[in-house]
Formats: structure tokens, sequence, C-alpha cells
């Protein structure tokens, strides 16, 4: 396990840092944490203080009474400057969130707060996590900044795009996910071997979109976030993953090879190169069932038409074609989407269909989980029985996934071919 050091920096986005450290403590890290002058406003000390069990350090002068230890190590016998002694003993020190103002201390070596210090004197890994208004995520100050760190081998995120604090404005500059910003960390200071290393991962996410004409599409809801919840896990368990995303806006994970498509018929394509050189495949994308048979070259004008008929063919079943063509040893674990009563067994017939290894089902129809949401409530179906996972987020239901892709590898060599 790791010895994470977050430094929180002042923004409304404080408050998320508490979530990355409660998920952090929770999967077995030590974590202290230094904060801003400018985050006590937003959260206080005594907050990170209970969730860490160790002493928050905010001024130069503040005396630790940890001693620069983290909460798995016993102080030493002596009392050493503080933003010195907690990089010495961090595996990663993490900046979330990380203000505009921040960025640009850490990127020209300012040294004016504890933070900042503490950075400057930092020999393991950097990840920054900006979060910030867009106009200041897209000012031409912040990106030359961004691109600076990431030239000196920080790991600076994508910020996630959305409703922002400011009231009626949208656009990217939230903070990344705690959940997807744990898995950012594990990837960067992996704990010894992996269970996952040298295990090749192909996993597709988003919703493919067919044209009706230059504008117009057939899509869905899909976000992608599931997918890459998968991709970010996989990484961190060690696998080398290749992520076929279908109009996915989200950032994905480092160390994620990625290809972006956007119908069914690129998704498939990309799919059809990568797949036979995978182990383990994790279809969450909801690929279109139905395409526009005839699409317009242009845009259909409203002007004129009383009505408008969009003719409709199916397109090709990925997943199943994909399974047709398995080899041995190859595991592969499909998504069924259902919608109210029934969900189980349409999940169960789609099993035994397609031949999968696995199925996760969950219940579109609820509120607050699956299409566009930041939680999921699934359940793994194979053939020799099944999983519910409660509701969490969906960092947490990728972890139960790939726990099953580990159960199904373990105990059962997988299917060679689809079944009837």
């Amino acid at each position: 396990m790791a010895r994470i050091l977050l430094g929180v920096s002042g923004g409304i986005a404080a408050y998320k840092a508490l979530e990355l450290v409660r998920l952090a403590t929770k999967a077995g890290h030590s974590v202290r944490v230094v904060q801003t002058p400018a985050a006590l406003e937003f959260v206080g000390a005594a907050s990170f203080a209970a969730l860490t069990g160790a002493p928050v350090l905010v001024g130069e002068h503040d005396r630790d009474p940890a001693r620069g230890a983290f909460p798995d190590q016993r102080p030493p016998d002596h009392e050493p400057p503080s933003h010195l002694e907690l990089v010495r003993n961090a595996d990663v020190l993490v900046v979330a969130p990380a203000t505009a103002n921040t960025i640009a201390k850490l990127a020209h070596g300012l040294a004016d707060n504890l933070l900042t210090s503490a950075a400057l004197a930092a020999t393991c890994p950097l990840l920054v996590a900006p979060a910030m208004n867009h106009h200041m995520w897209h000012n031409a100050a912040t990106q030359a900044n961004v691109e600076l760190l990431r030239a000196r081998g920080a790991t600076v995120l994508e910020p996630g795009t959305g409703a922002l604090a400011t009231r009626d404005e949208w656009g990217a500059g939230r903070l990344t996910e705690p959940s997807d910003l744990l898995a950012a960390v594990e990837l960067l200071v992996p704990s010894g071997s992996r269970p996952w290393d040298g295990l090749r991962v192909l996993v597709t996410a988003g919703g493919t979109r067919e044209p009706i004409d230059a504008v117009r599409y057939v899509g869905n809801r899909s976000s992608g976030r599931m997918g890459l919840a998968l991709a970010a896990e996989a990484a961190a368990r060690g696998a080398r993953v290749a992520l076929v995303a279908a109009n996915v806006a989200l950032a994905g994970a480092p160390g994620v090879r990625r290809l972006d498509v956007e119908t069914a018929a690129e998704l498939l394509a990309a799919c059809e190169r990568e797949f036979a050189d995978c182990d383990v495949l994790l279809m969450a994308a909801a690929v279109a069932d139905f395409t526009p048979s005839q699409p317009a070259g242009g845009k259909l004008e409203k002007r004129g038409r009383e009505g408008l008929t969009i003719a409709l063919e199916p397109t090709v079943d990925v997943l199943a074609r994909l399974a047709a063509g398995r080899a041995p040893g190859q595991t592969i674990v499909g998504f069924a989407a259902q919608h109210g009563a029934g969900a189980l067994e349409r999940g169960r017939e789609k099993l035994l269909r397609k031949g999968l290894d696995a199925i996760v089902v969950n219940d579109v129809s609820r509120e607050g989980i699956g299409f566009d949401a930041l939680d999921n409530e699934v359940t793994i179906v194979s053939v020799d029985g099944e999983r519910h996972v409660p509701r969490a987020t969906k960092m947490e239901v990728a972890r139960a996934i790939a726990d099953a892709v580990d159960a199904l590898r373990a105990t059962r060599a997988p299917t060679s071919s689809a079944a009837p």
C-alpha cells in the first residue's frame, strides 16, 4: 500500500478531497494532508485529521506532532523540517484540488507555503488534479503551466466537464471524481507485482451514434463512465489496456491506450483489430441496435416537411461476433442495460445466447444509477451463479467486476466457442 501526501489548495472542490481520503484509507493506503491557508476557507483541518488519523499541517512553521511520519510509521526521535520529511516518506504527492494559482506556483518553482515548498523538495511522483472555472482552465497561461509541469514529468489529469460552481456555467474544470483520482494514484505507485501484470484487456465504453444526416444522429445516454472505470481498474491491476471509446467526452486514466470511434461499424472495426491479442474483453459500450439505412449527406431541412420517416436497419451484433470468434483462454464479459421487471432473466438469456463468461446486468429504470450517473448497482451473472453489487460508485463497481473476472479465470477455463 502507498503513502499518499495530499495537498489541498483553496477551491470549492476541496470538499471532494475528503472523499478521496476516505476511499484511500479504506483501500489500505496511509495518508497525510497538507492544506494551503486558502483551503481552510472551504474545509477545516479537523475533518482531514479525523479521516487520516494524523495531524494536518498548514503553515510552514507548524509543529508536526508526528514529526513527518505517516500513520503506518513510527515518528523519528528528532524533529525534522516538515516539508522535507513528509515528501521523503511519501510514495506520491497528490495536489487535489489544484487551483490555477497553485498550478502556476508549481510550474514556476515558487515556494511560498508548506504545500509548494514540499512540492519543490519532492522526489516522488507528482499528480496534479486541476479544478477551476472553465475560463481559467482554458486561459493560455494555465495551459502553458500545465504543459510545463507535464514536460517535467508530473502527471496532470484533465478536469471533468459539467456544471461548475458558478450558477449557470458549464464547461471543463470539475475536479476528477475521487474514485477515478484514486485509480490514477494507484496507477502511479503500484506496490510490487500486480495481479494483472502481463494481462491484455480490451474495454469498450460510451454509446455509438448512428447518423441521420450531417447534424443529427440516433444515439443513447451513455457517458462512458463505467467503461472508463473498468479501464482504470484494469490498468491499476497491471494490465495493458486498450479502450475503445464511443463518443466519450470524459478524460481517461493515465496509461490506457485509447481509440475513439463514433458509430457501431467503427466500434466493430476497432474491436476486431484489438480482440485477437486480448485476454479479457469488457464490453461496457452501449452499441446501437439499429442505424439509419440511408443517412443524408447534408442537413435535412424542416421547412416544407410535414413529417419525416427514417428507415432503420439492424447493426451487426458486435459482442456476439467477437464471442463467436474467440480463442481458447479468452474471457468475455458483456453488459446488459435493462429496464424494469425481468432484467435478470433477460440478462441470463443474453449470456447464453451470445456465449459469454459473464454478463453485468443493471436496471436503468432506477433513479440515480446507470446511464450518465456517478453510481451504479449491478448483478454479475455467470453460468455458475450471480453476485449482486449494491449501489456504489462506478469505480467500486469496476473493482467488483474485476474480482469476478479473477474468479472466472481461476475456477474454470473460458468457453472456446459461442453457445448455440
